[in-house]
């Protein structure tokens, strides 16, 4: 029973298993709830959810790996669930179109995987390592909309 609810976890259901390219539908899902249900919240309890994500689904992440003895299987999305909510974290606010470019940085970044993103994914063991790159994705995609959204308003 718990590794059913851990591997539901780490696929957000069955947004994992959802057919090509589960991390962007993982992104997508994270986008949708973002101004329902992560705007609306405190910059410290935003904070906090990003840390119960972070360990919650580094436990689930690693659980799927034993489950399905694949290293970073597919159908585990809640790191880019975290990674797509780290982009957001630091905005009160976003319009429709700062919501679409936060998803394609994102993507950009979580792909690319340009340094030290890559390598990040083995400096913790097991699911921490899954999350972590898309943790350090999600602050580049959040720095570059930052930047984004300064240079438009001036």
């Amino acid at each position: 029973m718990l590794n059913r609810l851990l591997h539901a976890v780490s696929s957000l259901g069955p947004v994992g298993y959802l057919p090509k390219m589960p991390g962007t539908w993982g992104s997508l899902a994270a986008v949708i709830l973002v101004p329902f249900f992560f705007l609306p919240l405190t910059l410290w309890t935003r904070a906090g959810v990003l840390v119960a994500i972070f360990i919650c689904g580094g436990l689930a992440a690693a659980r799927s790996e034993k489950l399905l003895g694949l290293t970073d299987p597919g159908v585990v999305v809640v790191d880019e669930l975290l990674g797509q909510l780290i982009v957001f974290a630091p905005f009160l606010s976003l319009n429709p179109w700062e919501l679409a470019a936060g998803f394609l940085l994102f993507r950009l970044f979580d792909i690319a995987k340009p340094w030290p993103v890559r390598s990040s994914e083995t400096w913790l063991p097991g699911g921490f390592g899954v999350m972590l790159d898309d943790v350090l994705a999600g602050i580049y995609a959040c720095l570059v909309l930052g930047l984004v959204r300064m240079l438009v308003l001036f």
